[in-house]
């Protein structure tokens, strides 16, 4: 009867450890998209990544996951001076993902301490490569902007001519050009990336990219490229208003020269039609002279009298040949 008791205080003994044992849990899963890293006493006992299910000892081990898929990190604003010396404003974005759990938790241990750690990191690589190039560099990926721009010009001067359109691209100069692009925004965000993976992989996490979700213009910039889009519009509207007075001084003095002419042409064609009248009246002249001279000379002196007459107010002779005509009773010559 002792030893029946003792066997059943085994068994029980044994099935409770049994129970307690699954009740702590033997058995973890790591899911799709997880990975794993398990510990005992704080020492790593092992990692895992891949999917499954794992035993691990109840109440000594203990189960760190970590995601393994991408993870982002959105930057603060960031306000950086260019090459120029010419402060912009830059918010990024990065991608990346834990690549060695081991050597994460190591480091980290939690994600925020990670995130922390890594905005660090991009925010120093981001500001190192945007002080060593220009401002250009930064905003713009190719040239495509100056092919644009020589399209767009040679639109603007489609319906002006020859030396006004080259008058024109010298008041507005049209052919300058926006600096070029050697290296573009693509390959500074590969260059900050490169720079921050150096430091970010003896951290067990792998940098995929790092992009800038905004770039623009500090206060005192804005204003300094507003005022200089002002100026060039002003110079631009300058250089039409120039060449239009420029054709209207032009016009008006092909209208004065074209007056002249007319008046010019019409007074030569008056001239010659008095010319003509002229030779006509001598000729009628002539022609009634020769029928009854008498009469044309009496015809002649009292047109002449008719001109003259009112200039004198008193005449003193009468013995003068010129009033011959007006002192004879029937108006014959005395």
């Amino acid at each position: 009867m002792a030893r029946q008791n003792k066997f059943y205080l085994r068994l029980a003994t044994f099935v409770a450890v049994i129970v307690i044992l699954l009740a702590a849990g033997p058995f973890y899963i790591v899911n799709e998209g997880e990975q794993a890293v398990v510990t005992r006493f704080g020492q790593i006992v092992k990692s895992c990544t891949s999917t499954g299910l794992y035993f691990k000892v109840p109440f000594l081990d203990v189960v760190t996951v970590y995601p393994a898929k991408i993870l982002s990190l959105e930057g603060d604003q960031a306000r950086i001076p260019t090459k120029e010396n010419q402060f912009i404003i830059v918010d990024t974005t990065s991608r990346w993902k834990i690549s060695d759990p081991a050597l994460f938790y190591q480091s980290f241990k939690t994600l925020d301490a990670a995130y922390n750690k890594l905005s660090d990191v991009i925010d120093s690589s981001t500001r190192t490569i945007i002080t060593r190039n220009r401002l250009s560099e930064i905003v713009r990926s190719s040239n495509l902007i100056n092919e644009e721009k020589d399209s767009a010009d040679s639109n603007q001067l489609a319906g002006i001519e020859g030396e006004d359109s080259a008058e024109i691209e010298a008041l507005v100069n049209v052919n300058s050009n926006n600096e070029s692009v050697s290296k573009g925004r693509s390959a500074l965000c590969q260059e900050m990336a490169d720079d921050a993976r150096k430091m970010v992989g003896e951290y067990g996490i792998e940098l995929i990219d790092i992009v800038p979700r905004q770039i623009k213009y500090s206060d005192e910039l804005t204003e300094s490229v507003y005022n200089r889009m002002i100026k060039e519009r002003n110079q631009v509207a300058q250089a039409y208003r120039s060449l239009g007075e420029g054709k209207k001084s032009e016009w008006l003095g092909k209208l004065e020269n074209e007056k002249r002419t007319i008046e010019s042409e019409a007074y030569r064609k008056s001239e010659e039609t008095k010319g003509k009248a002229d030779a006509e009246a001598a000729a009628i002249y002539t022609q009634s002279y020769t029928r009854d001279p008498k009469f044309y000379e009496f015809w002649k002196s009292l047109e002449s009298y008719k001109n003259t007459m009112g200039n004198f107010d008193v005449t003193y002779s009468t013995k003068m040949d010129y009033f011959k005509y007006l002192y004879s009773s029937d108006g014959k010559r005395q």
